[in-house]
């Protein structure tokens, strides 16, 4: 999550619509699946927005 724990919640807000709690437990079980099912360019979006909160972030290969 790295030092802007609550910027990194706002985004993770705004990327998947939890609520304020269910956003922080999702921060706080970092590393933890933000997104899944989500097109090559989505994900670099939301790859882009946790970045610029402050998040450090990781890609994982698509699965068959």
């Amino acid at each position: 999550v790295g030092d802007q724990k609550i910027k990194v919640i706002r985004a993770v807000r705004e990327l998947t619509g939890l609520g304020l709690r269910e956003a922080r437990d999702l921060v706080a079980a970092a590393p933890a699946v933000v997104k899944e099912a989500v097109d090559a360019e989505q994900a670099e979006q939301v790859i882009a927005t946790l970045v610029e909160a402050g998040a450090s972030t990781e890609r994982r290969p698509a699965t068959s």
